[in-house]
């Protein structure tokens, strides 16, 4: 899988891309568990998309409804039995 980052955000701890393979686009959060720090990346829609890319305050809000587990059934990839923590 690969993911081509767009956006950045060091200060909320987040980033905005596109799926290389499927062209979906995403937002990701940093996650920690015991043996490694990785990333949890969630569908989100081109308009979602352009909305968070326009309205910061709109991408903060659903980085922090990811780290509050409320958008799971977008998740690219299944977490493990291990799985990370929001850092």
């Amino acid at each position: 899988m690969t993911f081509d980052n767009t956006y950045i955000s060091r200060e909320h701890r987040y980033l905005l891309g596109i799926h290389r393979e499927t062209g979906v686009h995403f937002e990701a959060i940093p996650v920690s568990n015991s043996m490694v720090d990785y990333i949890e990346a969630y569908k989100i829609s081109d308009e979602e998309y352009e909305n968070f890319m326009a309205d910061e305050q709109q991408a903060i809000d659903f980085a922090e409804s990811c780290r509050r587990h409320e958008q799971d059934d977008r998740l690219f990839l299944r977490p493990g039995s291990d799985r990370g923590i929001p850092r």
